[in-house]
């Protein structure tokens, strides 16, 4: 299953335009999760309490876990964010809060170190920029927690950048970003 996370809140978003066009390139259905209507919280006192009771019990049937699980057992994860304020839209940062259960998307070995429990082969971040992509803050955080704590290896960036300067074609800029989606890889 290739899971769509769409964190993308403008109905013509640029980014979901390119998002679209690469699950296009695959040969299989997907579920997208569209994060501006999901009900996120963040994690407060009493549902952190909530959350590391049932943790600490084993007990991952509580509704609370289905982001995790979901996230987890994705063969394939495609993450839409558009580059806002040199990271992302703050519900994709809620989200991941949701989804970094102990127990489901990783574990700790014996030295502390996390370990990976997802499923995906690959981790794709789509995302636009009106000036230059700067990776730091967004691309980076999140391959960084694919690779060290997710166990999901291979994490690939799709960008385009520059859409908003005096001047700029954006529609060929798009274009030819989406040309090139082929040179990412086989969409099997």
């Amino acid at each position: 299953m290739i899971l769509y996370i769409n964190s993308c809140v403008r109905a013509d978003s640029r980014t979901d335009k390119i998002a679209r066009a690469l699950l296009g390139k695959y040969h299989k259905e997907y579920v997208e999760l569209y994060l501006p209507e999901e009900d996120l919280k963040p994690l407060s006192k009493e549902l952190l309490d909530k959350r590391t009771a049932l943790i600490e019990k084993d007990d991952y049937s509580d509704p609370l876990f289905g982001y995790a699980k979901q996230f987890a057992k994705a063969d394939k994860i495609i993450i839409s964010a558009p580059f806002w304020d040199f990271s992302f839209p703050a519900i994709l940062k809620l989200y991941i809060e949701n989804i970094y259960v102990t127990g489901i998307v990783s574990k700790y070995g014996n030295d502390g170190m996390p370990i990976g429990l997802c499923k995906a082969d690959e981790l794709i971040f789509v995302t636009t920029a009106g000036g230059p992509y700067i990776a730091d803050f967004g691309y980076n955080y999140i391959k960084t927690l694919a690779i060290q704590c997710f166990g999901i290896k291979n994490v690939r960036l799709i960008k385009a950048e520059m859409l908003d300067i005096e001047g700029a074609d954006v529609e060929s800029i798009l274009s030819d970003v989406i040309d090139k989606l082929p040179q990412y890889g086989t969409f099997e």
